[in-house]
């Protein structure tokens, strides 16, 4: 099939490489020239595993292709996928702005039918909005189609080769099929799509991301609750993910979520809810809980330290998950921003990511051990494969004392304490 993605981020850039590893003719759209230049070269502006091979083996095939028209990708495709951003605006609303500008370039662009299918995530009622734009600037007909994603970064590329649910969101039945050919060679194994009407499908991101960032919410809430009682979280966490109706999946304590998704999404369906007069109270205290989460590891580490002076710490882990350079909301940032205002000095090292806003104030070492030097304690924010098993022999002997704040429950305490390190973690007794 002949498509277009518009918007070369996150979303739209791993959608349009895998929809041509699948066969699929697509042009990418974007409005900034600099990173259509950066991928005609073959570079890629983001970090996700597998996206970079998928990418250059689809170009070199001549199945994908960039630009910054959008008349030139209209022209040239049935199906035009919107991929912009939907960032969150101060009142906790998404900006859909970018997505109402795209339909309209869209429409202004038409000469012949087109499926407009949004890959964005934007709030309930949006299809109607955007079909109301695009009928107001062409007399062309239009089939709008809410497809949202369910892309976990890190795992981006596997996630849409390989979906757990497909949602399409149209009325028009010829259009499903459409939309049906267009999966089917995802579908191999079993079929997994679930059609619906389009304010369903964009109720449905919504309330996915908002029960995920629940339970690690409530698994984070619940660590404090441990530390209280003497109890372990990771004993609890395996308790509670033994019982069928629960599972395992999203469970893990930790320092809090971050990331461009769960933040801004529960933001957004806060604020829909005020909109209609129907609260969404647990969506709001999981907003509240994980801020609640973020500050009070930090207040751990500056209460150790509270009687000292000229104290550094030694970070691992800026992005807000391991496997991308996602900073967006990451509870290291906020830790670490917290961590400068009471004066202390930080060297940080993370694999990929680069923090915007904590440059220049930061040291940052290309080598993790590097991090270490001169430092009072090891605080783990991210949970890269190579923090899971470091030369803690080395770890003892680099930093001033040995003392390690875990955010992440990366290590076994009893096996810790052979190494005479002070162990600190979410929801366990100190070692």
């Amino acid at each position: 099939m002949k498509v277009a993605a518009v918007g070369v981020g996150y979303v739209g850039l791993v959608a349009a490489a895998c929809l041509a590893d699948a066969g699929n003719d697509v042009m990418c759209v974007d409005n900034d020239p600099q990173k259509i230049d950066l991928l005609r070269d073959g570079e890629i502006p983001i970090y996700e595993p597998g996206l970079t091979e998928i990418v250059k083996r689809n170009v070199t095939a001549g199945r994908l292709k960039f630009t910054t028209s959008i008349k030139e990708g209209v022209d040239e495709s049935l199906l035009i996928f919107i991929g912009v951003g939907t960032p969150s605006a101060p009142d906790g609303s998404a900006d859909i702005s970018a997505v109402l500008e795209v339909a309209e370039q869209v429409a202004e662009s038409m000469t012949d039918y087109r499926i407009i299918v949004t890959k964005s995530t934007v709030p309930v009622g949006t299809h109607k909005l955007v079909s109301e734009i695009m009928a107001s600037k062409t007399d062309h007909p239009f089939d709008y189609v809410s497809n949202p994603e369910f892309l976990k970064e890190g795992s981006a590329v596997d996630d849409f080769l390989k979906p757990d649910r497909v949602i399409i969101g149209t009325e028009n039945p010829a259009v499903r099929e459409i939309m049906k050919q267009l999966y089917a060679p995802f579908m191999r194994k079993s079929k997994r799509i679930i059609f619906m009407d389009p304010a369903s499908a964009e109720m449905a991101k919504y309330a996915a991301n908002v029960m995920l960032a629940t339970r690690i919410s409530f698994m984070n809430e619940l660590s404090g609750l441990c530390d209280t009682f003497d109890a372990d979280i990771e004993q609890v966490r395996r308790a509670v993910g033994s019982d069928s109706r629960i599972g395992s999946a999203f469970l893990f304590p930790g320092v809090g979520y971050g990331g461009s998704c769960f933040p801004k999404d529960v933001r957004a369906l806060t604020y829909m809810g005020d909109q209609k007069d129907c609260p969404m109270t647990i969506a709001q205290a999981v907003r509240d809980a994980n801020y609640h989460q973020q500050d009070r590891f930090a207040d751990r580490v500056l209460n150790y330290f509270k009687d000292k002076k000229d104290i550094t710490i030694a970070a691992w882990g800026l992005a807000f998950k391991a496997k991308t350079d996602d900073t967006r909301e990451s509870p290291a940032v906020r830790c670490i921003q917290k961590f400068l205002d009471a004066g202390f000095k930080v060297n940080a090292y993370d694999p990929e990511a680069k923090p915007a806003e904590l440059e220049g104030r930061i040291k940052t070492t290309t080598r993790s051990y590097d991090a270490l030097e001169n430092a009072d304690a090891l605080v783990i924010f991210t949970d890269w494969q190579e923090f899971r098993n470091p030369n803690f022999d080395l770890i003892t002997e680099m930093l001033n004392s040995p003392v390690i704040f875990d955010g992440r429950n990366l290590y076994d305490p009893s096996f810790i304490k052979k190494y005479g390190i002070e162990y600190h973690s979410i929801g366990r007794p100190t070692a």
